[in-house]
């Protein structure tokens, strides 16, 4: 696959920026990066560039996959954690945009508050990648779609239900690009935890023009029947442990098990998760649950996070080509 000028200089902060044939060149240039990568194929396409990882957030996947992807493209990565710079503390993000759009080619960003984001590609100067806000994570969504492709062939017409948290970033951004995609995307969740309805507005107003689907729903029955992908993440995230027993109460009834799978009457049905997950005692925090809560698998059990309709793995490697389908599109020169 040959690279072209399409979305140079573009940022990628939401698939609300980008058109179906955008988001569908980016996982067919993710597949072939991924086979240059199998055949020892040299793919060194941003030669000497600068790349600032901005994390606010920690983080094992995102700073792995762009690290990574610098390097295989021919990048140097700088890391730069929350105690590393000035950002927003000493230097506002403006300044601190400015300041790094001077020595790096390019930015990435993985933190809270998706203003900051977007200021960041405001005032930098150059491309500027979204590893995770609050309201979005788009690098996760190629990486999810490209898995999907792999297994069932195609994007359009494929019933994904995503069971737990429906206000969190995974939630709306499977909308946006499920819709943008013709995909008949479902968010099964305690209503408390419905998605935001701008959101869900402009997913169904999007999902009108690519013959898509949007279903917001707390019936489990209703949602997971004929599900060709069953999605999850974890109850709570950093920063929201004091809501452990509301949050534990309100979603156990949503914990993905054999039960939910078999009720999907498809048997080959596909399992993914973003990562981390707490499925077993196997880290502080699930044995801290179990501890003060006794359960011991939250939102997903260990029989299915271990079955073979499990591909979180091959989910969590395509983080890696996605990532550098976007780098490399976005901010490739040609010679």
């Amino acid at each position: 696959m040959i690279l072209n000028n399409k979305l140079v200089g573009r940022n990628f902060l939401t698939l609300k920026d980008f058109t179906e044939s955008e988001i569908d060149y980016l996982i067919n240039l993710a597949t072939d990066l991924k086979e240059k990568k199998r055949r020892k194929i040299q793919h060194r396409y941003l030669e000497g560039q600068n790349i600032a990882l901005l994390f606010e957030k920690t983080s094992t996947r995102t700073r792995c996959a762009f690290t990574v992807a610098c390097i295989d493209l021919g990048a140097h990565p700088e890391y730069l954690g929350k105690n590393d710079i000035q950002f927003g503390k000493k230097e506002s993000t403006k300044d601190t945009a400015m300041v790094l759009g001077r020595m790096f080619d390019g930015i990435e960003f993985r933190g809270f508050q998706h203003s900051t984001v977007e200021t960041l590609a405001k005032y930098s100067g150059v491309p500027v990648w979204n590893g995770l806000t609050d309201d979005y994570h788009p690098t996760q969504i190629l990486a999810d779609f490209l898995t999907i492709k792999e297994n069932i062939g195609h994007l359009k017409g494929v019933t994904l239900v995503y069971v737990g948290d429906g206000r969190n970033n995974m939630a709306n951004s499977l909308l946006i690009g499920g819709a943008k995609m013709g995909m008949d995307i479902r968010i099964c969740a305690p209503k408390q935890l419905f998605p935001r309805k701008d959101i869900v507005d402009y997913a169904k107003e999007i999902a009108k023009n690519f013959s898509g689907k949007i279903m917001i729903t707390s019936d489990i029955d209703q949602a997971v029947s004929c599900a060709d992908v069953i999605y999850t993440d974890v109850w709570f995230s950093m920063g929201e442990e004091d809501k452990m027993k509301e949050r534990i109460e309100m979603l156990q009834p949503y914990q993905v098990n054999w039960e939910m799978i078999e009720k999907t009457g498809n048997e080959n049905v596909i399992f993914l998760h973003c990562l981390p997950s707490y499925h077993d005692l196997d880290t502080e925090m699930g044995r801290f649950v179990y501890e003060k809560f006794g359960i011991k698998e939250m939102e997903v059990t260990d029989e299915v996070f271990q079955s073979k309709n499990s591909y979180v793995f091959d989910q969590a490697e395509n983080r890696l080509h996605t990532i550098k389908a976007v780098m490399a599109a976005t901010n490739y020169r040609r010679a």
